[in-house]
């Protein structure tokens, strides 16, 4: 009788696969450990005002779950406690999060594979994983490594904000200034970016020229009128340099 010697991979069936996808999610952890220990304090922030607000420390868990819209979800506690109607809050979550049109014309969604992992990375599209999948280190990521990525700062946002909000259930309100974690945290992306292309000052220029026209047009909805006003000038911007680019 003869004995056929088949390849590893064929004789141990999945396992190969399996390693594979454990050495990927090692580095998607390492990868997202950067912006992670930033996420989680941000998230005790989030939870901590949200029970100062007045409501249960289990909306934290819900909103950072389902919602996952950090600049957002710190909006909405206030549009929530104010009982805002539900048009007005579908429009700040489209002007806040308009945004993310941008991201999707330059984020490697091509290379996750399959429907769910594609409908999975287009819901965590957040800023902090379009910035580390926009680094020239990250060109050579696979899909799967993507994914894992975002999965693992999901996690960082649920577990800081539920944990924030069960912290600020027992200590209450006598800790302030909670609510300048996520423009702080913004503010160093921002910096990152600024230094990893130093050369493209047009978007920088644009957002702060953004921020003080809605500051004296709109002082009450700054944050979504300067969103409105830089999405029109970054179109603007966009059909300008592409009729460039046809006529050169």
């Amino acid at each position: 009788m003869t004995r056929v010697l088949l390849p590893e991979a064929v004789r141990v069936g999945t396992a190969p696969s399996a390693e594979r996808e454990t050495r990927t999610s090692a580095v998607a952890l390492r990868d997202s450990f950067s912006v992670g220990v930033a996420l989680v304090p941000l998230g005790l922030a989030f939870g901590m005002v949200l029970t100062q607000a007045g409501l249960d420390w289990w909306w934290a868990t819900v909103f950072t779950a389902l919602i996952y819209a950090g600049s957002f979800e710190f909006l909405l506690i206030g549009l929530v406690t104010a009982l805002t109607p539900l048009g007005t809050v579908a429009l700040t979550a489209m002007l806040v999060n308009l945004r993310h049109v941008f991201y999707a014309l330059s984020f490697p969604l091509d290379r996750v594979r399959g429907v769910r992992a594609k409908l999975y990375s287009t819901f965590a599209m957040t800023d902090e994983a379009y910035a580390l999948t926009a680094t020239s280190a990250s060109r050579s990521w696979s899909g799967p490594r993507i994914v894992w990525m975002q999965l693992y700062l999901h996690l960082y946002w649920i577990i800081g904000g539920t944990a924030g909000a069960l912290l600020g259930a027992l200590i209450g309100d006598s800790v302030a200034g909670l609510d300048f974690a996520l423009p702080a945290l913004f503010t160093v992306m921002a910096i990152d970016a600024a230094r990893e292309r130093p050369e493209d000052v047009s978007g920088p220029l644009l957002a702060f020229a953004a921020a003080v026209v809605a500051a004296v047009v709109a002082p009450g909805q700054m944050l979504p009128t300067a969103f409105a006003l830089l999405t029109v000038a970054l179109l603007v911007s966009l059909v300008a340099s592409r009729l460039r680019s046809r006529r050169a």
